[in-house]
């Protein structure tokens, strides 16, 4: 890139801070926000593009062109291609090997919607290619692959948006909530419920054959190595028709291998909100307890028996013990989202409603001019990917940093793992360890098979 398109890009960051809200930028939009074509305009590539990797995508094309998109399904690759080719007349390039994109001088940020399992190395290799990052929740799979990403950054000088958009989007509901927890309408917090559903056991999933457009061996990466299980039940969707029951697809969720279940899923935005409006943030949890839960098969010491099923938590009520006497619960019973309760009252809070008491009051009593801004630390972005191209700009860290996303992380994993274990866990969330159980700290990271090892420099 050159001198003066580098200057040009610079003064188009620029303009986005103050751009508001969303914005098509036309030709005569272009010259308002400082440069003279599309390809002056920051270079974004996305690796991971079912699901939410098109989400993401497809919400971020008014800030950046995408010169290349990566997938290991090709026909989820080739859809995206042209999806992304119609949104911006001009075609990016394919690739099936992320690590294609990587070595590109001309790509200034990577979005990266692959399963969990492949988060952290992907995310590590980009910063060390020089690339700032947004990488889709949960950002890990283990709690010490975030002490890694977390010293990568500081490393690197990387800027890095954790894909918890419910800080930037969502109609504001949960920055309303944090101010009206730190503003004191509830008085001193007692108790929030992280309300995030529960999921259905699945049958037996038998072996069968790998579809021709996926690259299996790739899919797994870093997981272990196993055979591509999928029943022949199908729905349309992404990609055209998915294995509603496998080992592949969304389904990864489901399987501890790959992930953690709803606890880390919908997990990784409700406790996010909770923790950040009791002021948790930067610490941490004293002891989490698993009261009631279901697991779809037997375990035996943290590890599932059988491998032809789902394995992640159906059902489960665990009780956290947070800073200042908070009780926390998380629960897959009752409505999705978050209730805090306080000596003066309580309110619930999702992605469609906030309601309560200390709500209607703000009809008479409205929350002090700016109090919402001070919660998101200034004039809040126009969607979560404004606010990552106005942290690039800045080479400040985003509002969904990856301090305090791995912190309330932190309550998901160990969630899982005293699941997992069937006992309560001590956490020391000044080590950021499991407390007197040698056992349970060996749940805290995960070897990657060989040939998958993390890349540890340029």
């Amino acid at each position: 890139m050159s001198i003066s398109q580098q200057t040009t890009r610079r003064r188009f960051l620029q303009s986005v801070a103050f751009a508001g809200a969303a914005t098509v930028f036309s030709p005569s939009a272009n010259r308002a926000f400082g440069y003279q074509s599309p390809n002056d305009r920051p270079v974004f590539a996305t690796i991971g593009l079912r699901n939410q990797g098109w989400a993401i995508t497809s919400k971020s094309f008014q800030f950046a062109d995408f010169a290349a998109l990566a997938d290991v399904d090709a026909n989820v690759l080739a859809e995206n291609v042209e999806k992304t080719k119609k949104k911006q007349d001009k075609k990016p390039d394919a690739y099936k090997d992320y690590r294609k994109v990587l070595d590109r001088k001309d790509i200034d940020a990577v979005m990266i919607a692959t399963p969990d399992h492949w988060h952290t190395k992907i995310a590590v290799e980009a910063m060390y290619a020089g690339k700032d990052v947004y990488c889709e929740k949960p950002l890990t799979l283990t709690i010490d692959e975030g002490k890694l990403i977390e010293k990568v950054v500081k490393e690197t000088g990387r800027v890095f948006q954790v894909g918890t958009m419910q800080r930037s989007e969502s109609g504001q509901r949960f920055l309303q909530a944090v101010a009206l927890v730190k503003d004191g309408r509830i008085g001193t917090v007692k108790k929030v419920t992280c309300g995030i559903n529960g999921m259905d056991a699945s049958p037996v999933i038998p072996v069968t054959s790998v579809p021709k457009e996926l690259d299996w061996e790739f899919w797994l990466g870093p997981a272990p190595k196993v055979d591509y299980r999928a029943l022949p039940e199908m729905r349309k969707g992404y990609g055209g028709g998915v294995p509603l029951y496998s080992n592949c697809h969304y389904a990864f969720r489901n399987w501890h291998e790959y992930s953690g279940g709803k606890l880390t899923d919908w997990g990784a935005h409700h406790v996010d909100i909770a923790c950040w409006a009791i002021g948790a943030s930067d610490t941490g949890p004293s002891k989490v307890t698993p009261l009631e839960f279901s697991l779809p098969v037997k375990y035996k010491d943290g590890q599932p028996t059988v491998h032809d099923q789902y394995n992640a938590a159906t059902s489960f009520k665990i009780g956290v013990d947070m800073p200042n006497n908070v009780e926390m619960i998380i629960t897959s019973e009752g409505d999705n989202g978050i209730l805090f309760e306080g000596t003066k009252g309580r309110f619930f809070v999702n992605r469609g409603k906030i309601t309560g008491k200390p709500v209607e009051e703000l009809k008479d009593k409205p929350l002090p001019e700016g109090a919402i801004e001070e919660v998101y630390g200034g004039k809040v972005s126009a969607n979560h990917t404004a606010n990552f191209i106005e942290a690039m700009n800045s080479r400040k860290q985003p509002i969904s940093d990856v301090w305090s996303h791995n912190r309330m992380l932190e309550i998901c994993h160990l969630s899982n793992i005293a699941m997992r274990l069937d006992r309560g866990l001590k956490w020391d969330p000044v080590k950021r360890e499991i407390i007197g159980d040698d056992q349970a700290n060996s749940f805290l990271s995960r070897e990657n098979r060989k040939g998958y090892e993390i890349k540890m420099s340029s």
